[in-house]
């Protein structure tokens, strides 16, 4: 009976050695600079330009991750395609004062999605990733 728990407390933390993680935890560390570079610009569009870094990554996630990583890309989607509708950069996007022709729905899509990107839901997704990639890959997701 000991064994049998002991083994069964082992093979979650088993799981996470295969090579699966080692794609992920590489793809984390070839990354890093990147996102470091791209997030640490502060330019109003640093999410959106980093979205393909988070798409490779949420392809290469383990299984216990994917939701943060669908909640994190979801969300910048959401914000990219909204912007699109609206026909607006996102560097020179003022909500306060709107280009000319954005309608008032888009300006509300707009809204609607950065609100939901810098939700409290996102930010934590985000904060639980970087854990993840700490405890699991032994490095930050950014420097």
């Amino acid at each position: 009976m000991r064994r049998l728990l002991a083994v069964t407390l082992l093979l979650p933390a088993l799981a996470g050695c295969g090579s699966g993680t080692d794609d992920y935890c590489g793809a984390v560390k070839d990354h890093q600079e990147e996102l470091s570079d791209i997030v640490g610009s502060g330019e109003p569009d640093a999410l959106l330009r980093a979205l393909p870094v988070f798409r490779d990554l949420q392809g290469k996630a383990p299984d216990d991750i994917t939701d943060e990583w669908q909640q994190v890309v979801g969300r910048i989607e959401a914000l990219q395609e909204a912007l699109d509708e609206a026909d607006v950069d996102p560097r020179t996007y003022d909500r306060d004062h709107p280009p000319e022709g954005v309608t008032a729905e888009q300006k509300a899509r707009i809204d609607a999605a950065a609100k939901e990107l810098g939700g409290g839901t996102t930010l934590r997704a985000l904060q639980d990733l970087d854990q993840q990639a700490r405890d699991v890959c032994q490095t930050p997701l950014t420097l």
